[in-house]
């Protein structure tokens, strides 16, 4: 299935700083499937994983090794290396250790990432094999790299902002993989952003600190969160900029805008995705009920199926909104699906219209507005419905 949100053109480049290479090493039958990613010189790097008790061997293995300086990356994509034990980790030690003698870097200069299937391991060979193509012939672009990440994805997910602080024009551009298994708990998926300027860990971690909870972790296609959950910020430029607090307000804006156009590609390919929905929480006592609210209609079975089915069934939202256990007073809601008012003071609206209403059902994007009168607090979380597709790809994924 090829997601109706799939982007017409999607723009391309090779950066600087960097060397791309993509291998089939045998995890697909057919597509890319190995991205390494090689630094022209050391580089500050800064990480976010998954808060999941489960975490993945690589997520295990960075935190062990990582300190903040970056060499090189590898991901492999078609298996996660996800609850694989001791074995899961000498797996790593081995393709790692290999790399280092390649590229002559210190073992915790490297970071690595898995995503696809959990509980299988795999022979570190795979990877290791693909070295000796580690030359300039081989090297290829940002695109390129997205593609090799991709597992149930059906586009590649990249995006390229252009920036301009005190007179210096520079790039910042990030990739990033996700399809299901998604509800990101602090990391997110398998995301990689890189920026055309000099940057400390410090400033990165503040930089995904301001951002990270509008965008990557405001998505849900399952409510599930990933043992891979991943992100990683690199400065790779040689720009140096003064980032005083109007020019860091600039750059800040700018992350937020990357981000939260890869988090929009990730959730609009949301396995069997027919339509995106964006639920609006306003008025809420605290931007947590806010969120909690949100979250809980975005990941309702319930109200997926009737945005599948086209059907304005509010009732299946009150029912969402009463589960959180919130402290709310349901005859103060409001609900809106557009600006198609079904709700209000308590029981169904006076001023619903059936007709316009089932027009607005028949979109691709579809805002469930809930003014809850409580407060000043409102939060935005962005679902997707849930289609027998969804099923069907899950129901097989192993094989």
């Amino acid at each position: 299935m090829i997601s109706i949100f799939k982007p017409k053109k999607i723009k391309d480049f090779n950066p600087s700083g960097l060397n791309i290479f993509t291998f089939n090493a045998g995890f697909k039958k057919r597509d890319k499937d190995v991205l390494l990613i090689v630094f022209d010189k050391i580089i500050n790097v800064c990480c976010v994983y998954s808060k999941t008790s489960t975490p993945s061997a690589p997520i295990i293995w960075d935190k062990k090794n990582n300190k903040g300086k970056a060499k090189a990356l590898i991901v492999n994509a078609g298996n996660a290396n996800a609850h694989t034990g001791k074995a899961g980790l000498k797996i790593i030690d081995k393709y790692v250790k290999e790399l280092t003698k390649k590229i002559k870097c210190k073992t915790n200069e490297v970071l690595v990432s898995s995503t696809g299937v959990i509980g299988e391991k795999f022979d570190p060979k795979l990877i290791i094999n693909k070295y000796a193509k580690l030359n300039s012939k081989n090297k290829n672009s940002l695109l390129e790299a997205s593609n090799a990440i991709m597992t149930t994805d059906t586009f590649p997910k990249l995006s390229i902002k252009n920036i301009k602080i005190d007179g210096q024009s520079f790039k910042i551009y990030g990739i990033a993989k996700g399809s299901g298994m998604i509800q990101p708990n602090m990391g997110t998926m398998l995301v990689y952003i890189f920026l055309e300027c000099e940057a400390s860990k410090k400033l990165m971690t503040r930089l995904l600190k301001n951002n990270l909870e509008n965008t990557f972790n405001s998505i849900t296609v399952d409510s599930d969160t990933s043992t891979s959950d991943t992100l990683m910020m690199f400065s790779v430029g040689n720009n140096k900029v003064n980032l005083n607090k109007k020019n860091f307000k600039i750059l800040n804006n700018k992350i937020y805008d990357l981000m939260h156009d890869l988090s929009l590609q990730v959730i609009k390919d949301g396995e069997g995705v027919s339509k995106l929905i964006k639920v609006n929480i306003f008025n809420a006592k605290t931007k947590n009920q806010a969120k909690k609210i949100a979250f809980s209609i975005a990941n309702s079975p319930l109200v997926k199926t009737a945005i599948a089915g086209e059907d304005a069934n509010w009732g299946r939202i009150i029912m969402a909104i009463g589960k959180t256990e919130e402290k709310i007073n349901q005859n103060k809601i409001r609900v809106l699906f557009g600006n198609n008012i079904v709700c209000e003071n308590g029981s169904i609206s006076k001023k619903i219209n059936i007709r316009k209403l089932d027009q607005y059902m028949k979109n691709s994007i579809i805002d469930i507005n809930v003014k809850l009168n409580l407060g000043k607090f409102y939060h935005t979380i962005y679902g997707n419905d849930l289609t027998f597709e969804y099923l069907k790809i899950n129901a097989d994924y192993r094989s």
